[in-house]
């Protein structure tokens, strides 16, 4: 069902609260075919889940922003 791909939730059950807690989408990693999203309880911070999308093609001048960034916070780092 390619309407389904790119499904994103709103709302997960949170282990340490018991309930449906609002999630926040984080991204962990970056992968040469897809990326991986953790979801997290914006009440207490647990990991409630995760996703995998696949990664669009990139064009030249986001993937020269994404280095640029990426350089920048190694700066930040040192």
């Amino acid at each position: 069902m390619q309407q389904f791909e790119n499904l994103r939730a709103s709302q997960l059950l949170c282990p340490r609260c018991r309930i449906a807690q609002p999630v926040r989408e984080r991204l962990l990693l970056v992968l040469p075919g897809a990326e991986l999203y953790d979801y997290r309880c914006t009440v207490c911070g647990t990991s409630c889940g995760s996703r995998e999308a696949k990664a669009g093609p990139m064009s030249v001048d986001s993937a020269r922003a994404a280095v640029a960034q990426v350089a920048a916070a190694r700066k930040k780092l040192a």
